[in-house]
């Protein structure tokens, strides 16, 4: 029987960090939601889809199979049976990304993947709406959160460290920005499930998340 940890949240609050060092620290498989859009982009790029039809690629990507596997300690992404890894951080898949996730029929598809992953194997998975929308029955599910300064401090430390000049305040601007339009848009709005753990990391470091989270794990599953 295989458990699922979700993780939601706004930009900016440390999802996938997090959602990494806590799949590996319980052996389970990190689902990158955001490969696997990739994964599809490049699927319709060798299909030679016309990225400004959006009827055929509704229709073609019904014949992706995309999946993740760990291979030798590595996260491998499966497109067809074939590891794509090399392939996936192209700008052109990344430009095909950007237009497919808008298409419904892809994020249904990749929806029905990402569940079909979580049946046989134990995963974490990250997003906006994995524990309300992609897998409602998971065993643990978090909000993860911090205020929209905190979030704003620690995308500013990161340009900074990168050599990219930014202004604080601009930043923050730009995430209650996208927060409103996060929450208000359409399709799988982002939103805390009524029986998800609400974790605000605005004074918490890296690690404490980490435990706080398998904590929760260990509580659910009854482990030590």
């Amino acid at each position: 029987m295989s458990y699922s940890i979700a993780i939601d949240g706004p930009a900016g609050a440390g999802k996938s960090t997090i959602a990494k060092k806590v799949s590996k620290q319980l052996n389970y498989i990190y689902v990158d939601t955001g490969a696997m859009y990739r994964a599809m982009a490049l699927y319709l790029i060798h299909s030679q889809v016309d990225p400004q039809d959006t009827e055929a690629i509704a229709g073609a990507c019904q014949y992706a199979d995309i999946s993740i596997e760990y291979r030798d300690g590595e996260q491998v992404v499966l497109l067809n049976g074939e590891n794509v890894n090399a392939h996936l951080r192209t700008e052109e898949v990344g430009n095909m990304a950007s237009v497919v996730s808008a298409v419904p029929e892809v994020r249904t598809k990749l929806v029905e993947l990402q569940q079909a992953l979580a049946k046989k194997a134990d995963v974490v998975m990250d997003g906006r709406d994995i524990g309300t929308v992609v897998l409602p029955g998971a065993d643990v599910k978090v909000y993860l959160t911090a205020s929209s300064r905190t979030r704003a401090q620690r995308r500013f430390l990161e340009l900074q460290q990168k050599g990219v000049e930014a202004d604080l305040d601009q930043i923050e601007k730009d995430i209650i920005e996208r927060d409103y339009r996060d929450m208000n848009r359409e399709h799988s709005p982002l939103r805390q499930a009524e029986d998800a753990v609400l974790v605000d990391s605005s004074d918490m470091t890296i690690d404490e998340v980490v435990e706080r989270i398998i904590g929760l794990w260990r509580e659910g599953c009854g482990c030590r």
